[in-house]
């Protein structure tokens, strides 16, 4: 049991949500707002996708990162920031027996130091790394993150000084994390993000997730989240399995059946459902002391 836990809300994600609720943030200010939002409500961490403003699709341009972040640095809200680098990533085959050429529409793919591009001029305190390749839902998608990839994606994030969170979303994805703190890529305290429910990943069940909990390095500070609506009792399910929790329109868009959430209405019933356990909601100074956070930017 975890009775000191902190909060991440993940704002907005990449995924196709911007036509199945009413106020998914697409714009810069959007997310900024929503993420400040958020903090206020109690999440003491925030992690940031962007989207073209265009499309509403999800981006990576490093200029919308710049305007989300610094939107959020200079409205003084005291949280910290978590900015991904799973973009360039994105593989979609060609269908049926014409895998190749790849689906342009669906295909972005981009080398490691070109996806850390954003985390270079930002300097966040923690910034993803996704832990390894998987089949991402249905089609001929695949979420691409190869093992030379993600160790010079991992060198360089430690050379910047940010804090890495390895998003996990398999056993496989589990022993490459520990592979790469083994090869000294990845500093203690290791922070490590359960990323559960997503097909074709683990199942969010409980045996699932502490077979997964159970294999982490001892002293690995850890997060876990489920999607849909698994997400919101996925937050006692956290800290009765020792770790902290995440909420956020990234990974669920209903308050309860039929009502849609912004991302302070899921941080708020969070924080209610921590309470109602007897567990204390960490501050963002306290995440900064426990991850041992290099300042940010």
């Amino acid at each position: 049991m975890n009775w000191n836990a902190f909060i991440t809300c993940a704002i907005t994600g990449a995924g196709d949500t911007v036509g199945k609720h009413p106020a998914i943030p697409v714009t810069p200010a959007e997310i900024a707002e929503s993420a400040i939002e958020a903090a206020r409500a109690g999440a003491a961490v925030v992690h940031i996708h962007v989207r073209d403003p265009e499309t509403g699709r999800g981006g990576r341009d490093p200029a919308l990162f710049r305007e989300a972040v610094e939107r959020i640095r200079a409205s003084g809200t005291d949280v910290v920031l978590n900015l991904t680098a799973g973009m360039g990533g994105d593989l979609t085959l060609g269908p049926g027996e014409t895998p190749l050429p790849l689906d342009p529409e669906g295909t972005d793919m981009a080398g490691p130091l070109e996806r850390l591009a954003h985390v270079e001029e930002l300097l966040p305190e923690i910034c993803t790394l996704d832990c390894g390749t998987m089949n991402f839902a249905e089609g001929d998608y695949v979420m691409t993150n190869t093992p030379s990839m993600l160790r010079a994606m991992a060198k360089r994030v430690k050379d910047l000084g940010v804090r890495p969170e390895l998003e996990v979303f398999d056993t496989g994805h589990l022993v490459f994390a520990k592979r790469m703190v083994d090869d000294g890529l990845i500093e203690s305290p290791l922070l490590v993000q359960l990323c559960m429910g997503i097909p074709y990943g683990a199942p969010d069940d409980p045996g699932t997730l502490l077979a997964m909990v159970n294999q982490l390095p001892p002293g690995t500070h850890w997060s876990t989240f489920s999607i849909g609506r698994m997400q919101l009792p996925y937050v006692a399910m956290a800290v009765l399995a020792g770790g902290n929790v995440r909420v956020g329109l990234e990974d669920n868009l209903y308050l309860e059946r039929g009502v849609h959430a912004s991302n302070a209405d899921l941080v708020t019933r969070a924080v209610e459902i921590l309470r109602a356990m007897n567990v204390r909601v960490m501050d963002p100074g306290e995440v900064r002391e426990q991850l041992e956070l290099r300042a940010a930017a």
